[in-house]
């Protein structure tokens, strides 16, 4: 990458950082600010991964990551969770203007932040590899290895009874399996999706072997 193009990014993490710091709701959540700011850092990383090998300017990608989720510095309403890719675009263009990204390149990467979460924008745009390479990234982020043990402990896995732990595997790997399936934009992401999902198989068949083992000889 060129200077131009690091001091960009380096504009950029200081931007959400500086966002963050100022969310009410990041104030008294110290654990969930440093979740979300680690979340886009990975998302970002495999932003990267994927501009690396598709050919997409990796500076904008590693850009559009690191922004996609900077409206959690706003406080959400009922339909918040569901709004904040649009929300995270609309404080992201202004951003992208000063930075003097040309016109077409920052609705791009508006577009792909704006469509992260339910696939739809409130301004026009197009699906290009390069927006929804946005939404695979922190999508393929969902099914890491940290992913297991906080989604485990949000979902209160431990306080359940041994009926609800088995019946919560086993709903969850169905869902993988289905979850495979799901067809990717690019071949890079197909290959990181595939690597993940693979993983998480893997580890809630062994849940649910390792929980029928734990109340009977088989």
């Amino acid at each position: 990458m060129t200077e131009k193009e690091l001091e960009m990014i380096a504009k950029t993490e200081e931007f959400l950082k500086n966002k963050f710091d100022e969310g009410v709701y990041f104030s008294t959540h110290e654990y969930d600010k440093t979740y979300r700011l680690e979340h886009t850092y990975r998302v970002a990383n495999i932003g990267r991964k994927i501009a690396e090998e598709e050919g997409f300017n990796e500076a904008e990608m590693i850009i559009a990551c690191l922004l996609h989720d900077v409206s959690y510095c706003e406080e959400f309403d009922d339909e918040g969770w569901r709004n904040h890719g649009r929300s995270a675009a609309r404080i992201a263009r202004p951003f992208l203007e000063e930075l003097g990204l040309p016109k077409d390149r920052i609705n791009d990467i508006c577009y792909g932040i704006a469509i992260h979460v339910d696939a739809k924008a409130d301004f026009e745009g197009e699906k290009t590899a390069f927006a929804t390479s946005i939404y695979e990234a922190d999508n393929i982020d969902r099914f890491d290895v940290y992913r297991i043990h906080e989604t485990l402990w949000h979902d209160g896995f431990a306080e359940k009874s041994y009926e609800e732990r088995l019946d919560y595997a086993e709903k969850r790997l169905a869902n993988l399996r289905y979850l495979k399936n799901v067809p990717i934009g690019t071949k890079a992401a197909a290959k990181m999706w595939e690597e993940r999902i693979t993983f998480y198989i893997e580890f809630y068949e062994k849940l649910v072997d390792q929980l029928k083992c734990s109340k009977s000889i088989l």
